[in-house]
């Protein structure tokens, strides 16, 4: 195929996708450019099923300025591999996969090699009041191996088989797919690791004790049933030594209660009364 042709099947593509799917740019990755898209209605189902190799497309404030952003994506990954990008997360898409992609948001798409997919658009509205105003997890893979996207898949290709599906049938099911994925959607924070854990126990246990004489690193390594080299260790790994983080909590403490103190009250006292066991 001439350059020519090549130019023209790109721009015709683009158009397309801009057409069924919204407000796109795109670059062009290599001279192997191929792309196809076709789109299917079945009442409140709207899906674009999209072929496409040598490609990098993508939304940017500029694009999204022009376009209605009261969707989201859900990529259904159909055939070969693709790589999304949105709000610094990257999903790698394998066959059977699904993930989500706001229209809100700039976001990347990027076809190395030949890819088809699907895009089912998702009533923003819809989602956010399935989710309840939780965090929707965007950019993330759902593998193919969990039952819940292996029925969303299977769903979806039956209902958009299905072209006596009614209204009502149509939004049921797009309602269904949306329940199946919710577990899976909202974004989930990273959990603490063991030694986190540890680590904000041992904070709190320093505040607890923080006017007692006794806080030293000693004690605390026997309360929380370590050693004090692990201890040491653990403060370490926060950029901190445990013996002057006591120091300055204490010295923190005891400022605020100078700020709040009765002329009376004698320097010594407030610093004993923080525990501190000498003038110094």
């Amino acid at each position: 195929m001439s350059t020519a042709n090549r130019g023209q099947n790109y721009q015709h593509w683009l158009a397309k996708i801009n057409q069924v799917c919204g407000q796109f740019a795109a670059r062009p990755l290599a001279d192997n450019f191929h792309g196809e898209i076709d789109a299917s209605y079945a009442g409140d189902l709207k899906v674009s099923t999209v072929t496409a190799c040598g490609i990098n497309l993508y939304r940017t404030r500029q694009e999204i300025q022009r376009d209605n952003d009261a969707w989201f994506y859900t990529v259904f990954q159909l055939a070969g591999q693709a790589t999304i990008e949105q709000d610094g997360r990257q999903a790698m898409l394998e066959s059977g996969d699904i993930t989500l992609i706001d229209a809100s948001r700039p976001c990347s798409i990027i076809w190395q090699q030949t890819s088809r997919q699907a895009s089912l658009l998702l009533p923003r509205s819809l989602l956010e009041q399935q989710l309840r105003s939780s965090e929707i997890s965007i950019a993330t893979r759902l593998a193919k191996s969990l039952p819940m996207v292996q029925l969303s898949q299977r769903l979806l290709h039956e209902s958009m088989n299905s072209p006596e599906l009614s209204a009502s049938e149509s939004k049921a099911a797009l309602e269904a797919i949306v329940c199946l994925l919710r577990p899976m959607l909202h974004h989930q924070e990273a959990q603490p690791s063991r030694r986190d854990k540890q680590f904000q126990k041992i904070m709190a246990l320093i505040d607890e004790s923080i006017q007692a004489e006794h806080l030293r690193p000693e004690w605390l390594a026997s309360e929380t049933g370590m050693s004090v080299r692990s201890l040491y260790r653990l403060f370490a790994e926060k950029g901190l030594v445990v013996a002057q983080y006591i120091k300055n909590r204490r010295l923190d403490l005891c400022a605020r209660a100078l700020q709040s103190a009765h002329d009376d009250e004698k320097l010594a006292g407030i610093g004993y009364s923080w525990g501190f066991s000498d003038h110094s």
